[in-house]
């Protein structure tokens, strides 16, 4: 490494109150989707630091691996971190650099970790490079690269919300993709901070496999399959006008019809130890509960009456969940430089 000045992102992950799914390819195209989302204090983090040839060195720190290559060379989707390598080819970078990845979260959490990283990269190569690049553009990008370079089942809330940050209602169309920033009152987003639970359920999944199933079920027109992508889409914006009005427990309420119609879906997008936590959080009194992202697994978010939300905390926890502390970031992407 040569260089004296590191350059340095982070992109946060993101919570999805409503309508995950109907952002999967074909059904915006055809019937137009809809997602409900925030963004929270845990982030996808990268680094460059530039070289003096065109060896390209990637370190995942999450899992201690090293992928070193030409940043001329092919490449294949079967590589050790292939998805850096598929950045790296499409951003076109003029030299060899050293990049350090990590992520709060791990791949299959249901916070969208696999799209934050992409973002953060791409992200810090348009500060790096100085690329003029808007965040509409980075989030197709980022879209471009994990659902067609390389073919990774999925939709597109997870890199936008990463990209823009904060609360959003995204309108996915059939030839274009609109980012509706929600004016929220303070009031109103600290007190749903306060009531919000985020739990681990200590299990990761591919969500692809679960969204390959989903999209089967809607390209064979399946009557349940896209009779209940459509009362998600209603139940958004249901929850959208909940939370501008600050009826926040006519909000929370809602997790629970957008959960049951999001299980029609697949049957992989629940399991016994999804469905036992969730009863247990209602049994300890949250008014509802969702599985953030495809399901199958990752983080369950709850909404709790503020007098019971440690008594839903330590139920949970007794039961094999994992507590996890955030805070909503209204930030999207943030890139900077520092000296070494």
């Amino acid at each position: 490494m040569t260089s004296t000045t590191i350059y340095r992102s982070k992109a946060p992950l993101r919570i999805s109150f409503a309508g995950g799914g109907t952002d999967v390819s074909p059904y915006p195209e055809e019937r137009g989707g809809v997602v409900l989302n925030t963004t929270i204090s845990h982030y996808a983090y990268c680094t460059i630091v530039p070289r003096g040839d065109d060896t390209v060195q990637a370190h995942s720190l999450d899992y201690d691996t090293v992928a070193k290559f030409d940043r001329s060379d092919a490449w294949s989707k079967s590589d050790e971190l292939a998805l850096v390598r598929a950045v790296v080819n499409k951003m076109d970078v003029p030299t060899g650099l050293d990049l350090f990845l990590h992520s709060d979260a791990p791949p299959g959490s249901g916070l969208g970790s696999s799209s934050t990283l992409v973002v953060a990269l791409i992200g810090l190569m348009r500060h790096w490079l100085r690329r003029p690049m808007t965040d509409y553009e980075i989030a197709e990008l980022a879209y471009e690269v994990e659902r067609v370079d390389m073919a990774i089942a999925g939709g597109r809330q997870d890199q936008y919300a990463a990209t823009f940050g904060g609360f959003n209602f995204i309108e996915f169309l059939p030839d274009a993709v609109v980012v509706n920033p929600l004016r929220i009152p303070a009031d109103t987003v600290n007190e749903l901070e306060y009531r919000l639970l985020l739990c681990y359920t200590g299990v990761t999944r591919m969500s692809g496999n679960i969204l390959s199933t989903q999209i089967q079920g809607y390209v064979e027109k399946r009557a349940d399959v896209v009779a209940a992508l459509d009362r998600i889409k209603a139940i958004t914006l249901d929850m959208k006008n909940a939370l501008l009005l600050g009826q926040l427990d006519d909000f929370g309420a809602m997790f629970d019809y957008a959960w049951q119609n999001k299980k029609r879906l697949a049957s992989a997008i629940s399991n016994a130890h999804i469905e036992e936590l969730y009863d247990v959080a209602r049994k300890a009194g949250a008014l509802g509960a969702k599985v953030s992202g495809a399901g199958g697994g990752g983080f369950l978010l709850i909404y709790c009456p503020f007098d019971r939300k440690h008594r839903i905390a330590e139920a949970l926890e007794k039961a094999g969940g994992r507590i996890a502390p955030f805070a909503f970031e209204p930030n999207g992407i943030q890139a900077w430089t520092y000296p070494r």
